[in-house]
């Protein structure tokens, strides 16, 4: 079953201007040191962040609370399994948030996707509940 659905776009030359403005202190605001090495690794530095902010905002909303009522930034992280996939992982509010929208006896899932084409990043996030069944 589906519990939420969260969609944004991001535009990269806002989030290269941010960069260049404030450099660290919105890098270390905004994004766990996991992201900051993905991006700082990649070519289009301002695109892998701007995608990684387009996912926390559309987890958010998938979330139902949008940047409000205690979630901090860091609380959504994006990370990457070999196969380059995109994964989202919560913690701290994001977390406590996720575990209360979840029925008994399933677990969530979060489905994130990016995708970007200079100047948009763009990601969707889905949270899904699946029964958990016993082995």
């Amino acid at each position: 079953m589906i519990l939420g659905i969260g969609s944004d776009l991001a535009n990269i030359d806002r989030i290269q201007g941010t960069l260049d403005r404030f450099g660290d202190r919105f890098r270390n605001r905004v994004f766990t040191e996991t992201e900051q090495r993905k991006s700082e690794s990649r070519a289009d530095v301002a695109g892998t962040y701007a995608k990684r902010w387009a996912a926390k905002e559309a987890c958010s909303k998938a979330l139902g609370t949008g940047l409000r009522m205690g979630i901090s930034w860091k609380d959504m992280a994006v990370s990457n399994l070999r196969t380059g996939q995109p994964v989202m992982a919560v913690t701290g509010w994001a977390k406590e948030r996720l575990d209360e929208m979840t029925p008994e006896g399933h677990e969530a899932i979060i489905h994130v996707t990016l995708t970007d084409d200079h100047p948009w990043a763009q990601a969707f996030v889905v949270i899904e509940a699946r029964r958990i069944t016993a082995p």
